[in-house]
Parts: C-alpha cells; sequence; structure tokens
C-alpha cells in the first residue's frame, strides 16, 4: 500500500487537473470534426481513449520530469518532498513506471487511424524534452503548449484522416491559452526559481504580467471566434462565447495577484472548468 501511494503521488493521479488540461484539447478537435448525424457510439469511445491517453501520458511525463529536475526539486520548498527528490522511489524504478505507461497508452493509441498514430509519435520527442527547456530559455511554457494542446490535432485527425486551417488556428490559439495559465501557476516557485537559475515566463514578465496574460488569452480567445467564423457556427456558439471572455479576462487576469500563491493555483485550476465551457460550446453548437 505505501508503494502504491508513492506511485499516485509520483504520477499526480490524485491531481487531475494536469491530466484535463491535457485531455481538453482533445475533446475539442474530435468535437469539431464529429459528423453528430452519425452513430454516437464511436464518439464516445474515442472520448474514452483520448481521456484514459491523457491520463497514461501525462502520469508518464510526470516521472520524466521528476526525474531530470530531481536536483531542482531538492530547492524548492513546494517540490522538495516529491518521491524521487526525496529518494522515496529510487530512479531506476520511476522510469520502468513510465515505459509500463507508455506501452499501455500505446495500446490506446493503436485504436485510431494511421495518421493520427503517426502524428501522435511525432509528438513524443516535444513529451519528453520540455523538462529540459527551463534551463536554456525563459520560454518553457511556450514548449508545454506546444505538446499540451497537440492532442487537438490528434483529436480532429481521428476523425478526419487530414488536416486543414480549423484545427491548426485552435491548436495556434491554444498555445497561447497554456502560456497564459502556466504562467500564472509559476508564480507560486518564483522565488526559489530565480534563486536557483530555473527560467520562466513567469520571471521574463514578472514586472507586467498582465499585460502578457491579456495579450495571450485574447490570441487564443480570437482564435475560438475564426474557428467558429470559419465553421459557420450559429448566433448561440458566439453568445456563450461571452462566458469564455469573462472567464478569461475577469475571473483569471483580473483577480491575478502574483504575490498570492494561494491565488495563482486557484487561477490555474480555473483553466479545467474553462476547458470545460470550451468544449461544451462547441458540442451544443454541433449538435443543435
Amino acid at each position: 500500500m505505501n508503494q502504491f501511494n508513492l506511485f499516485l503521488e509520483l504520477t499526480r493521479l490524485k491531481r487531475p487537473i494536469g491530466y484535463m488540461l491535457l485531455f481538453w484539447p482533445c475533446a475539442w478537435g474530435l468535437t469539431l470534426a464529429y459528423d453528430f448525424t452519425k452513430d454516437l457510439k464511436l464518439y464516445f469511445f474515442y472520448l474514452f481513449l483520448f481521456l484514459l491517453g491523457s491520463i497514461l501520458m501525462r502520469s508518464a511525463g510526470c516521472i520524466i520530469n521528476d526525474v531530470v529536475d530531481k536536483e531542482i526539486d531538492k530547492k524548492v520548498l513546494r517540490t522538495k518532498n516529491r518521491p524521487i527528490a526525496s529518494g522515496r522511489v529510487p530512479v531506476r524504478l520511476a522510469l520502468i513506471y513510465s515505459l509500463i505507461l507508455c506501452l499501455i497508452a500505446l495500446l490506446v493509441l493503436i485504436n485510431f487511424n494511421n495518421l493520427t498514430i503517426i502524428l501522435a509519435f511525432c509528438s513524443m520527442p516535444l513529451a519528453f524534452t520540455y523538462p529540459l527547456m527551463k534551463r536554456y530559455t525563459y520560454w518553457p511554457q511556450l514548449f508545454l503548449g506546444i505538446t499540451f494542446n497537440y492532442g487537438l490535432i490528434l483529436g480532429w485527425t481521428s476523425i478526419e484522416n487530414s488536416i486543414n486551417l480549423i484545427p491548426i488556428i485552435l491548436y495556434f490559439g491554444a498555445i497561447f491559452w497554456t502560456l497564459g495559465y502556466d504562467t500564472i501557476y509559476g508564480y507560486q516557485d518564483i522565488t526559489d526559481d530565480e534563486i536557483i537559475g530555473v527560467k520562466s515566463t513567469s520571471i521574463k514578465f514578472k514586472e507586467s504580467p498582465k499585460k502578457f496574460l491579456n495579450m495571450s488569452y485574447l490570441i487564443f480567445f480570437l482564435s475560438l471566434i475564426s474557428v467558429g467564423l470559419i465553421s459557420k457556427m450559429n448566433i448561440l456558439f458566439f453568445f456563450l462565447s461571452i462566458v469564455l471572455f469573462y472567464h478569461l479576462f475577469f475571473l483569471q487576469v483580473k483577480k491575478f495577484n502574483k504575490q498570492d500563491t494561494t491565488n495563482c493555483f486557484k487561477i490555474f485550476k480555473s483553466n479545467n472548468f474553462l476547458g470545460f465551457l470550451v468544449f461544451a460550446n462547441l458540442l451544443i453548437n454541433k449538435i443543435i
């Protein structure tokens, strides 16, 4: 039972926010592409597969992140008690766990068409090199955005078996969504990060974070509206988008306080609900 609890802690399975932020873009892409006049069994089956894949890959990614960041985590108050940093889980065992999770994820992946499988494999270098980026650039959140929202493309190709402008526009915007929420998340550790030399957009824009957040969220919001226009969504889509605008710019940016770590984490977590709102908006307008 102790080892099981360590595994749960290592993979962050008790913190669903991580894998849900990975899952929502998959659900957006799938919903955008799906023809809801057809049998819905395939839609819900794929939705389940993307959720399962998100859980597995996020868990494997957390392990790799902790292995790579072992020495850094020891110096940060929030992360010093993680299983690998604290020595409670050996690196070798952690890597075995990660390999097993990836193999199970592969069993999930082979249920999709060949294009989706190939594209998924192309994303693997991004997923496993992201933890290194904060050592070399102030833009690790950009690499996270590229990686975390890649599922949007996979969701689309799983149905269309091709790529066009619609998923690319939303994917581009979603990268800035991640840039925003992960910058907010980064203010929890900014003091420790500056001391040990770790880089982030939180540090780069610490003098004017709200300007950066407003820019990032505006690009995301405009990309969503553009997709609605290109896809010829009905008026309800644009009306419901007002709720998204309010959430992004008032509940997140306006209430953001970089000095309050509790506030930062609360706002970061609220993006799970935002992901659901985008999903619900797309789903409603595809069905009606």
